[in-house]
C-alpha cells in the first residue's frame, strides 16, 4: 500500500513536471514565431534589386537600399569573427587543459565572467575612450575592437566548458601513445569537441551581429558606400537603428528589411553549421 502511494505521488509529480515543461515549450515556439512571422510580413516586403544594390536614401527620398550598411556590418562582423575566433579557443583550451590550478586561470575565468555580463554600451563607451578619443576619429577598425571585446568571452566560456565534456579516457589513450599534451589538446580534444566549439563561435556571431550600442561610438555611421575601415562605416543595426525611430515611411520599410536579413543571416549560418559540421555516427 506504501509502495504504491509512492508511485502515484511520483507518477504526480512527473506529469506535473512534464505538463509545465511543455507549456514552456510551447510559449517559447509561439513567441519566437511570432516575431518571425511579423519580422517576415514586414520586411520581405523591402526585398529588391535596390534593396541589396543601393545605399542608404537621404530624409524623404524615395527609394534606396541598405547596400552600404550591408557590406559593412560584413566587413566588422567577419572581422571581428577572425580576431576573436583563435583567441577565445586558445585562452578556452588553456583553461580547460592546463588552468586546473593556475591563479592566471581564475584571474581569467573571473574576467570571462564579468565581460559576459557586462552591457555593450560599456564596452562601446571603453573602445571610445582608449581608441577613438585617441586617434581623433570615428572607424570600421573601432567597430571591430567593440565587437570582438564581446565575442571573445562567449567562446571562451564555450570552448571551456565543452572541452571538460571530453571524457578523460579519451585524454589517455593519446597519453599512452607518446603524445605530447598540447598535440592531444589540438588534435584530439579539439576535434572531439568541434560541434560544441563552432556552436560557440555561432553563438558569439548572432550575439554582435545585431548589436547597436558598441558601434554608435566607434564605428558611428555612413550614409554613403565605404570600404574604408580606417573612417566611419555604415552597418545594419546602426541603420536600422536609425531608420527603425523616423517619421519616413520608406526609412521604416528599410529598417525592417534589414532586420529580417540579420535573422535570416543567423539562421542560416546555424543551418549551414549544423549540416555541414554535424558529426558522423
Amino acid at each position: 500500500m506504501k509502495n504504491i502511494k509512492i508511485y502515484n505521488s511520483r507518477k504526480r509529480s512527473n506529469f506535473i513536471g512534464l505538463s509545465l515543461s511543455m507549456v514552456a515549450m510551447t510559449l517559447g515556439m509561439v513567441v519566437l514565431t511570432w516575431i518571425l512571422f511579423v519580422l517576415v510580413s514586414k520586411g520581405f516586403s523591402a526585398f529588391n534589386s535596390n534593396f541589396f544594390f543601393n545605399s542608404t536614401p537621404a530624409a524623404g527620398s524615395a527609394g534606396g537600399g541598405l547596400a552600404n550598411a550591408i557590406v559593412g556590418s560584413l566587413m566588422i562582423v567577419v572581422s571581428c569573427t577572425l580576431i576573436s575566433t583563435p583567441v577565445g579557443i586558445l585562452a578556452g583550451i588553456y583553461l580547460s587543459e592546463y588552468g586546473d590550478r593556475s591563479k592566471i586561470a581564475n584571474i581569467t575565468r573571473l574576467v570571462t565572467d564579468v565581460m559576459l555580463s557586462a552591457p555593450s554600451i560599456v564596452i562601446g563607451l571603453f573602445v571610445y575612450a582608449i581608441y577613438v578619443s585617441k586617434v581623433k576619429h570615428f572607424s570600421g577598425f573601432a567597430g571591430t575592437i567593440a565587437l570582438s571585446l564581446l565575442a571573445v568571452p562567449v567562446i571562451v566560456k564555450t570552448t571551456e566548458n565543452i572541452l571538460r565534456l571530453v571524457p578523460n579516457t579519451l585524454r589517455e589513450a593519446a597519453y599512452a601513445l607518446g603524445a605530447p599534451k598540447w598535440k592531444v589538446s589540438i588534435t584530439v580534444i579539439l576535434k572531439a569537441a568541434r560541434s560544441g566549439v563552432i556552436t560557440g563561435i555561432l553563438l558569439a556571431v548572432a550575439r554582435v551581429s545585431g548589436e547597436t550600442a558598441p558601434l554608435l561610438f566607434t564605428a558611428l555611421n555612413n550614409q554613403f558606400f565605404s570600404t574604408d575601415m580606417n573612417k566611419p562605416i555604415s552597418t545594419l543595426p546602426v541603420v536600422i537603428y536609425q531608420f527603425a525611430m523616423s517619421p519616413y515611411v520608406n526609412w521604416v520599410n528599410l529598417a525592417w528589411g534589414g532586420a529580417l536579413l540579420i535573422t535570416l543571416t543567423v539562421l542560416g549560418l546555424n543551418i549551414f553549421a549544423r549540416v555541414f559540421f554535424r558529426e558522423k555516427r
